[in-house]
């Protein structure tokens, strides 16, 4: 199933919406010009993760020294801070913890298409506009928790 999120003009950096995909609810995350969507599920006690708090990730070599990772960004769960990867949902607390279900997330442009309007689910779609897309028929990992 392909979700339509927003026209890319109307989704700027720093936002985030959660869309439903029937019984799933699915984050989507714009950080800087990338596009990122996880289950809006947590793993660790089913919280809606989706709704926490994200930050970049920060890397260090040594004490005292710190570098902010370009682009890398996590979120964290409401409930009880467990952080996970937007890109991969990769867990960093609790060993052994399942991944975040992730999804392939991207921007579709207009391409010699008939002008619309046409309707993907219940948004009004025109075939001139670029799109924040979520494609939930497949995703970067195997497994994770979804509800």
């Amino acid at each position: 199933m392909r979700i339509v999120v927003s026209r890319l003009e109307e989704f700027p950096p720093g936002e985030r919406r959660i869309v439903q995909a029937g019984r799933r609810s699915i984050g989507v995350f714009r950080v800087g010009d990338k596009f990122y969507a996880l289950n809006n599920y947590c793993p660790h006690q089913g919280g809606p993760l989706c709704l926490g708090h994200t930050q970049e990730r920060v890397r260090s070599a040594r004490a005292g020294e710190y570098l902010v990772a370009d682009g890398d960004a996590l979120v964290a769960c409401p409930w009880h801070g467990w952080e996970y990867d937007l890109a991969t949902g990769q867990s960093f607390l609790g060993p052994g913890e399942p991944p975040a279900r992730a999804y392939d997330v991207g921007v579709e442009a207009p391409g010699g298409r008939i002008p619309g309007p046409y309707v993907a689910e219940t948004y009004p779609v025109h075939v001139e506009d670029a799109y924040v897309v979520v494609d939930t028929s497949k995703s970067p990992q195997a497994t994770g928790g979804e509800q």
